[in-house]
């Protein structure tokens, strides 16, 4: 009898709904930590910067991409170019020479003439040599450095 109420009540196959629990209250959402692109997105932005003479904001994503992948040449290229519109002249070959070594290949480094050409200008520029710099006396030698 109590089961035909039951079903009276509420129709048959229906079964008396509980209500909605109501909706948990929205934590406060947590800032998430920035997470930089991929060396490759923060080159790609830098070039941007970098044709339309932003130098400085093609600089800082230029530095964060050779930050999240030391080893992306890329990044050091940018950073060259990018240093020598700024008159930073010893960080520019410090940068183009980073790229340099880090081509996987000697045909690729030999691909990439307009950086050996700023590498050249450069080092006149300031008077410097690969081969003076890479035979400069050192302390071990028994001579103070300069």
């Amino acid at each position: 009898m109590l089961g035909m109420l039951i079903t009276a009540r509420f129709g048959p196959g229906q079964e008396q709904q509980q209500k909605p629990e109501p909706a948990a209250e929205p934590e406060e959402e947590k800032p998430k930590p920035y997470v930089p692109p991929s060396a490759t997105k923060s080159v790609e932005i830098a070039n941007f910067y970098f044709r339309t003479k932003k130098y400085n904001a093609a600089l800082g994503r230029y530095e964060e991409a050779v930050t999240t992948d030391p080893y992306y040449p890329l990044g050091y290229l940018g950073l060259g170019k990018t240093y020598e519109k700024l008159g930073l002249k010893h960080k520019a070959l410090a940068a183009y020479q980073k790229y340099l070594d880090l081509l996987p290949s000697e045909k690729q480094a030999e691909e990439a003439k307009s950086v050996h050409q700023a590498i050249e200008r450069l080092e006149k520029t300031l008077g410097v040599t690969r081969a003076a710099a890479n035979s400069a006396p050192s302390a071990k030698d028994g001579n103070p450095p300069h």
